[in-house]
């Protein structure tokens, strides 16, 4: 130990070991001593001891063995080296400001109390360890101000402590993901103190983050709520929300459930969204004291409940109507079909008493013919609009004339016209393109019940016409056709107009109105309009006449041009082959080949459109299409072939050759403008069949492939 170190240690020891206000006799011998005996016993205690200068850079003046092998050295001397014989070399860079600044801060406060601190230090190994420093300054006459410390290393209670609170924090993290995942349907979350009348939020909307300034921090639960009430709830729910958050409510219903919620409408930049409110009850002990409050939206749950509801009202509306039609149904067939069997029965027996007046029963008889046709007429009804109701019930478009469909049931109801003598007209004028392609018989039915209608319900001397018009004209050879049926007939009541084509309703029965029937024609004819895809309605008005008007959108047969190219033979010579699958293009190519086509094989629609974007007018007469491709489907590639500027491109014959085997496949062919659509596995002879319908043309040679 150095001579000025030795000195200070001495007065160190001198201060401390002098009782107050004595003198001493042979201050040497007693330092001397007393320093020796002060080393040795420093240096055998387990913890460690420092002494240094609060100022002169905090130079160390004295450390015990203990602190030395604290910081890994051998000797004071390489303590000294290590950390440049300053306090400050021994405390980790990174908190010396902090740990300086805290020892300042302890003294100031209490000058008489040792001041702790905890730090790290870095031991010349490079090791890191955590050091507990007990401290006091004091004043020593001819020396000035030190430092004396006694030093514990803490490197084990901190590593506890780091280990509880990595423990901690995991244990945190987990209840938070918890928490997350069953909130996860809630915008915002609060906990509710009622004791302390304090909300503090967890997850916050952009509703109630305004309400806390967008911060997570707790404020007063009862103006919050006042607050939120005012800004958001729609003002017709602002009074049941304030009863229902309110703090002794809260209490109240919370003492009986753990849970209650409610729904209210709020405002949100003018627009009305549902939210549900629900409290629980979290209180650790008995009574009621914290809550937590969770908002959710529910519009869509109240929009399935809505929707449920509507399904629900639906179902019994239906269900309801079917029990009235069928209640309606029993009672006019009983009433309607025991005339016409009356009149059967009664014409019968007439009939047989005058068997020897051939005039006479020959009259019966006609009067019996024409009973049973109503009977008839009654039955066929009953089984027409139970088939039209059947989910299978099916289309079957093919060619047809609309004017031959009409002229047909004018011609049928012409007589029964005449002998009421109506006048019956049937104007066809207004049609560009007479040839549709539609379900003929299911067209025929749609004209013939509501014109038979109008006949019906029309009185003598009346008029009744018959007008099919075609309006505007669609993409993909579709047009708007309209037909429309009018009478100078009896009227339908507004009332009664409203329900004129449901099942069995008619405004009068039988006896009243003197015509027979169960009020079935005009169900059957707005069904048929429904599976056409079309819509019907009607107007009309008491003792002037009646006006149904169906509306159809039907695709027809263009006329194809003339081509302006030479005459080509009879024989169908070239086709466009457009199909993605290598194996089914090989087959069909094949095939044909060997009929003679020449085959021009494309993989997609797309490229079809490229191999026609480079060929002239007449370099094909045919096109094969897949429908399911890549790049571009059939029926894509169709619409585009349609749409060409060029006639001889856009009505070019195209079959469909496809898996595709449902209705709603086929429609969207014809729909798509594919003129005929056959199913795989090709039948080569209805192939065959169907180019020479399309084309007029016979196969190069007449021979199936070997």
């Amino acid at each position: 130990m150095k001579e000025q170190e030795r000195y200070v240690m001495e007065q160190i020891l001198r201060t401390l070991s002098l009782p107050r206000g004595s003198t001493g006799g042979k201050p040497e011998e007693l330092s001397s001593e007393l320093l020796r005996s002060f080393l040795r016993f420093m240096d055998e205690v387990p913890g460690g001891f420092l002494i240094y200068y609060a100022q002169r850079g905090e130079q160390i003046i004295y450390a015990n063995q203990s602190l030395v092998r604290m910081l890994g050295c051998e000797t004071m001397e390489e303590l000294r080296e290590y950390t440049g014989n300053s306090f400050r070399g021994i405390v980790h860079p990174d908190e010396l400001e902090a740990v300086e600044e805290s020892i300042r801060e302890q003294i100031a406060a209490s000058q008489y109390d040792l001041d702790y601190v905890e730090y790290r230090v870095c031991r010349k190994d490079g090791s890191i360890r955590w050091l507990e420093d007990y401290g006091h300054y004091v004043e020593i006459q001819g020396v000035g101000g030190i430092f004396y410390v006694f030093l514990g290393d803490a490197t084990g209670k901190q590593e506890r402590m780091r280990m509880e609170r990595d423990h901690l924090d995991q244990e945190y993290l987990r209840q938070l993901e918890v928490i997350e995942g069953l909130s996860v349907n809630y915008e915002s979350i609060c906990y509710l103190d009622l004791d302390k009348d304090q909300i503090v939020p967890y997850r916050l909307s952009s509703r109630t983050a305004a309400l806390f300034e967008g911060e997570h921090i707790a404020r007063a639960y009862i103006p919050y709520a006042r607050d939120y009430v005012t800004m958001w709830v729609h003002p017709e729910d602002r009074e049941l929300v304030s009863e229902v958050t309110a703090p002794a409510y809260i209490r109240e219903k919370l003492a009986n459930s753990r849970t209650y919620y409610l729904n209210y409408r709020v405002l949100m930049e003018g627009e009305l969204q549902y939210i549900q409110l629900r409290v629980v009850n979290v209180s650790h002990q008995k009574g009621v004291s914290q809550a937590v409050l969770g908002y959710r939206r529910v519009d869509e749950e109240l929009q399935r409940q809505m929707e449920q509801q509507s399904l629900l009202a639906e179902a019994l509306a239906k269900a309801n109507l079917a029990v009235t039609s069928k209640n309606t149904f029993l009672s006019n067939i009983s009433h309607d079909m025991r005339t016409p069997l009356n009149a059967i029965f009664g014409f019968t027996s007439l009939a047989k008493l005058n068997l020897d007046s051939p005039e006479e029963a020959g009259y019966y008889l006609s009067r019996v013919e024409t009973a049973s046709r109503q009977l008839l007429d009654m039955i066929n009804q009953v089984l027409e609009v139970s088939a039209l109701s059947d989910s299978a019930a099916r289309l079957e478009e093919t060619k047809c004339g609309l004017r031959e469909i009409a002229e047909e049931v004018y011609e049928f109801l012409k007589p029964q016209a005449q002998e009421k003598s109506l006048l019956f007209r049937l104007d066809c004028d207004a049609l560009r393109h007479n040839t549709v392609f539609a379900d003929k018989e299911k067209l025929r039915q749609l004209i013939l019940y509501l014109t038979n209608n109008a006949v019906t319900y029309t009185n003598p001397g009346g008029r009744v016409t018959i007008s099919v018009a075609e309006g505007e004209e669609l993409p993909n050879d579709y047009a708007v056709y309209r037909l429309v049926v009018q009478d100078t007939g009896i009227g339908i009541s507004p009332d009664f107009l409203e329900k004129a084509f449901e099942p069995f309703s008619r405004e009068k029965n039988s006896t009243l109105s003197g015509v027979h029937g169960i009020g079935l024609g005009l169900t059957i004819a707005k069904n048929i309009a429904d599976l056409m895809g079309g819509h019907i309605s009607a107007k009309s008005q008491i003792g002037e006449g009646s006006t149904f008007t169906v509306t159809l959108t039907l695709r027809y047969q263009p006329k194809v041009p003339a081509r302006k190219s030479a005459a080509r033979s009879e024989a169908l010579q070239r086709i466009l082959l457009v199909e993605d699958n290598e194996i089914n293009r090989e087959i069909e190519m094949e095939l044909l080949t060997r009929l003679g086509f020449a085959i021009d094989p494309a993989e997609n629609g797309k490229l079809a459109l490229d191999k026609i974007g480079e060929a002239t007018p007449g370099d094909y007469d045919l096109i094969l299409m897949d429908l399911q491709m890549p790049v571009m489907d059939g029926w894509e590639t169709t619409r585009a072939i349609r749409a060409l500027p060029d006639p001889a491109w856009s009505h070019i014959p195209i079959i469909a050759l496809s898996a595709n085997v449902l209705q709603s496949d086929q429609r969207r062919s014809r729909e798509s403008g594919i003129d005929a659509h056959l199913l795989k596995p090709m039948n080569l002879a209805l192939l065959l069949d169907t180019i020479e319908k399309l084309t007029g043309k016979r196969p190069p040679r007449e021979r199936k492939p070997g």
